[in-house]
């Protein structure tokens, strides 16, 4: 028998472990769920067989050009290695234009032959602007590669060359420089703090001025994108300080690119602790965040998000300043999208703060959002059901009585009974976990019985008692315990609860939809 029920797996990540379970109950659960962890499909950790925006002749340098059609590695090998420069640019030229077609590219020939050297050193030769570009162009797609490939670019020594390259006057220099730190930052935290470390975050940002060209800030942004994630380690505290001022500062432009990438970097630098969600919180971008919840591009809508249902996954204080902008006016419209993927991450955001005190439970009442929870439990698929179920524990751990009363009678109770269908355990265990919150509720009332009568008439005790056959020995457990506690002491079988008639204080109606004490 596992010797951790996975609901008390969640409770040691609450921002108050250590302290008594019964007090536990209050406070907020901060899961790093699936939500956080799933990659960004709107953009790539690295790029290649790119087209830069601020290219001088864009047709003359273009990989979709026609020449050169059959591309011999054994010509490229003798023209880069040449001393003449004319055939070193042709070889640079040729090599970046073979590694920028398809999938099948022969990175490791390239590599093998030790053209990368060659090629970083040609990067240095500050009177050969069309050399050094080709060069850093075929080193870009070489980064673009797998994590081999991007160790070999290191360590022919390319990373303090392109830093540099970054202060060119040559304006589709530096850029090709910045996005070949792009690609070296997205291979991981090891690479992204050899960046850090070599001042990269200074030198990019002394690049953003307001006669930069739009699309060499989109790149640019992406690359401080891929400077801010990844979380183990996570970045350094001083490299954040340093980019949320400018990070804040491109939010603040229209161009959607610019807008997406820079809230993916605002969602991962606010996906850690209550520290480093504090240090973004107190740059003042929450209201800004929440605004950009309600932009028409997805791609701009899905990072803001994800970054307030981080930051709503911190402290009490984190989560209030949130809702003080305005986000439980924005979640209703999430939580009805027609993608079941903003669905789950609104649905989230929303558990994450009915994981908060009774005042911020009763925000959410206010505003009208549990019966589009329970909608969703009912309706949404069934990851967004997931979160739903969590949505409802919470809200049964730190609600009041009557709040709690007042979940039920919006249909919750009845939405997660028929929930306890489905084979997924740890749904199981969180679905029985919100009803003994429930009874919990019940019992200070003394209305204990009349519950037990209610998820009786709702095909409660059935499903509980067949759940004592699981195969998971702490599901079993766990339903065994709700039964034996609640339902052992008296014979309720035949029983049914009389909505015309005001007998019990504990009444159902509406289908047994609702109950109140």
């Amino acid at each position: 028998m596992p010797t951790k029920n996975p609901v008390d797996v969640r409770i040691t990540k609450f921002k108050n472990k250590g302290k008594d379970v019964s007090k536990l109950r209050e406070k907020r659960i901060s899961e790093c769920v699936e939500l956080r962890k799933a990659q960004k499909q709107e953009s790539f950790l690295k790029r290649r067989n790119i087209t830069l925006s601020s290219l001088p002749d864009e047709d003359a340098l273009s990989p979709d050009n026609s020449e050169p059609l059959n591309l011999r590695i054994e010509d490229i090998i003798t023209d880069v290695n040449s001393q003449c420069r004319e055939a070193q640019t042709r070889g640079c030229q040729a090599a970046r234009k073979l590694l920028s077609k398809g999938n099948d590219v022969p990175l490791k020939e390239i590599i093998d032959a030790g053209l990368l050297s060659r090629f970083v050193y040609f990067l240095t030769m500050d009177d050969e602007p069309t050399l050094q570009f080709e060069a850093a162009w075929a080193l870009t797609n070489v980064a673009s590669g797998t994590s081999w490939h991007t160790q070999q670019v290191v360590e022919n020594g390319a990373v303090p060359v392109f830093i540099n390259l970054l202060a060119s006057p040559m304006l589709h220099i530096s850029e090709q420089a910045v996005w070949a730190l792009g690609n070296i930052a997205g291979d991981g935290a090891a690479y992204r703090d050899v960046l850090i470390e070599c001042n990269v975050v200074p030198a990019l940002l002394a690049r953003i001025c307001p006669d930069t060209p739009v699309g060499y800030l989109r790149n640019l942004t992406w690359t401080l994108s891929n400077l801010c994630r990844n979380k183990n380690p996570c970045p350094p505290l001083s490299a954040v300080q340093q980019v949320l001022p400018s990070l804040i500062q491109l939010l603040h432009l229209n161009d959607k690119d610019i807008l997406s990438d820079a809230c993916w970097a605002i969602s991962y630098l606010s996906d850690g602790t209550n520290d480093r969600i504090d240090i973004v919180v107190k740059t003042g971008i929450v209201q800004r965040l929440v605004e950009l919840m309600n932009h028409k591009d997805l791609c701009v809508m899905t990072p803001a998000l994800r970054s307030i249902g981080n930051i709503v996954s911190g402290s009490d204080l984190h989560t209030q300043m949130v809702i003080d902008a305005g986000v439980l006016t924005v979640l209703p419209k999430l939580m009805r999208h027609s993608k079941a993927t903003v669905q789950k991450e609104a649905v989230w955001a929303l558990s994450n703060i009915a994981a908060g005190p009774c005042k911020q439970i009763q925000q959410l009442i206010t505003c009208g959002l549990l019966p589009l929870l329970v909608d969703l439990l009912r309706n949404g698929d069934f990851k967004t059901k997931k979160e739903a179920v969590w949505a409802v524990t919470n809200f049964t751990s730190g609600g009041t009585v009557e709040q709690v009363l007042h979940l039920v009678q919006c249909g919750a109770l009845e939405a997660i009974i028929d929930l306890l269908q489905v084979k997924d355990a740890k749904v199981i265990l969180v679905i029985l976990e919100a009803i003994n919150n429930m009874f919990m509720a019940a019992e200070k009332l003394g209305e204990t019985d009349k519950l037990c009568l209610l998820i009786e008439e709702m095909g409660g005790l059935e499903r509980i008692e067949l759940l004592q056959n699981h195969d998971n020995d702490v599901v079993y457990q766990a339903a065994h315990n709700l039964i034996d506690k609640y339902f052992s002491d008296a014979d309720h079988d035949g029983l049914h609860v009389d909505a015309t008639q005001d007998v019990f204080k504990f009444k159902t109606s509406d289908v047994q939809r609702t109950f109140e004490f």
